[in-house]
């Protein structure tokens, strides 16, 4: 009788390591951590987190001009720019407007991630761009599952939050100023503006 080495296991034993080593050394897993870990959104996570987020997200490329999604469009995923630069319209009486781009390493459509509320902005690409998303559900089972992730994020997100209401009770353009002393801080309204 000859002796025979169980091939199939050891095959299986060795393959296996090596095929994750060929994924955590990918180059292009190495730059979507590297992306996510600059994301706002995702600020804080370690990097062992981020990697377990880098397997929930999908990759698509968009065209120059092609529209990511439309004003009013149910909101189902966060976007993360990994190439490219997209731009965030909305419609006036006038025509698009030109509310902000994002480069590589913003997160954008955010809120989809805690609401079910339809987009209040249409989002196009400038130049060809490559994109990252998250459904809502892959992040709903994600944080589900992993106390660290939901904790980092949502606080994340409320800071994200925080910061949009500062900023627009910054902005006197979207504030009309009543006449008199009885607007904002003069009036006694906690926690309005002291300041235009």
């Amino acid at each position: 009788m000859t002796w025979a080495p169980e091939s199939s296991f050891s095959v299986r034993a060795i393959s296996y390591p090596s095929r994750w080593f060929r994924w955590a050394r990918d180059p292009g897993h190495a730059h979507r951590i590297a992306i996510l870990s600059r994301t706002p959104v995702f600020a804080g996570l370690p990097r062992r987190l981020l990697g377990r987020l880098a397997t929930k997200l999908f990759e698509k490329s968009y065209a120059a001009g092609e529209v990511i999604f439309h004003e009013g469009d149910p909101g189902k995923c966060l976007f993360v720019v990994l190439d490219g630069e997209i731009e965030i319209l909305q419609q006036t009486n006038e025509g698009e407007r030109r509310i902000v781009s994002f480069g590589p390493g913003t997160a954008f459509g955010e809120l989809a991630l805690i609401d079910n509320l339809p987009r209040s902005a249409t989002a196009r690409a400038s130049v060809p761009s490559l994109l990252l998303m998250l459904y809502r559900t892959h992040f709903e089972a994600l944080v589900g599952g992993d106390r660290a992730i939901a904790f980092v994020v949502m606080q994340n997100l409320l800071r994200m939050m925080a910061g949009y209401v500062r900023a627009a009770n910054r902005a006197p353009a979207s504030r009309p100023e009543a006449p008199g002393p009885a607007s904002g801080a003069a009036a006694g309204v906690p926690g309005a503006p002291t300041s235009p």
